[in-house]
């Protein structure tokens, strides 16, 4: 693996895209230069339609300690302004990982601390290592998890973020499973051969569809649910089963073969 490169990225024969934050020797701490990495990385990812899901891990013994306290010691000699703008990077940041229009899986071993939350919980599905643990650890060093708040409560609650977040305790995997954070936690020897399925299972789903129900979901989240959103959601289906991959996917279902968007392996 490139030792002198923080941010690793791949795209594989299937489109299936991996991210690798890769400064193990400081925990896969991110710091503004890893954020611009990772947002031009996303929006490249974004623009290409050959992509079609992303994995975002970390290399070494830990998937991510959170934000480089070197930074942050640098960005306390700044004035507030610096600290808002480099504030709203971050915020961009996850709105960006939690809008990606591909399906995301965050891939977790050792720890995941302070903002990596924040891109866990703005990740499509999350696996763990039995052993990984996790820590909204910013308010032990007079901090705030703000940029990364939204999402942590959208995922945990806000009874559960209430907790976590005020004492900065450390959550076991098993809790973490508990709480919704992870989705399916597995034996480090395990992890590849259950992510190579789950990411060929994706693949084999129409990339339109994907790329729609998961701009519903968040629409259907953040919408009551009323006449406005049942006409939008009919109108939603009505698109997909005229569409040309809506079309395709029937007529290979019947036909009993695999639609045209599914690349042989």
């Amino acid at each position: 693996m490139e030792t002198d490169k923080p941010v690793l990225i791949s795209v594989d024969h299937l489109g299936i895209a991996t991210i690798t934050l890769n400064r193990p020797e400081k925990g896969n701490a991110f710091d503004d230069r890893i954020i611009s990495l990772l947002l031009t990385a996303l929006s490249n990812l974004a623009n290409n339609p050959e992509v079609r899901c992303l994995v975002l891990t970390g290399s070494g013994k830990h998937f991510c300690s959170g934000a480089d306290l070197a930074w942050m010691k640098s960005m306390a000699s700044k004035s507030e302004i610096e600290n808002l703008e480099d504030a709203k990077r971050l915020a961009h940041l996850m709105r960006c990982l939690d809008t990606l229009p591909i399906p995301t899986i965050s891939v977790v071993q050792g720890a995941a601390y302070g903002g990596a939350l924040g891109l866990l919980c703005c990740s499509d599905m999350v696996i763990a290592q039995t052993d990984s643990q996790f820590c909204l650890s910013e308010v032990k060093l007079g901090l705030v998890p703000a940029t990364i708040c939204p999402y942590v409560v959208r995922t945990l609650g806000a009874r559960h973020a209430r907790r976590f977040m005020l004492t900065a305790e450390i959550i076991p995997a098993q809790r973490a499973l508990e709480l919704g954070l992870v989705h399916e936690l597995l034996d480090a020897e395990a992890i590849e051969g259950y992510l190579s399925k789950i990411t060929k299972r994706i693949c084999h789903n129409g990339p339109v569809a994907l790329q729609t129900t998961k701009a519903l979901i968040h629409h259907c989240h953040q919408h009551t649910i009323d006449g406005t959103l049942s006409t939008l959601t009919s109108e939603v289906i009505a698109k997909a089963r005229v569409s040309p991959e809506g079309q395709e996917g029937i007529r290979a279902f019947f036909s009993k073969t695999k639609p045209d968007w599914v690349t042989k392996e």
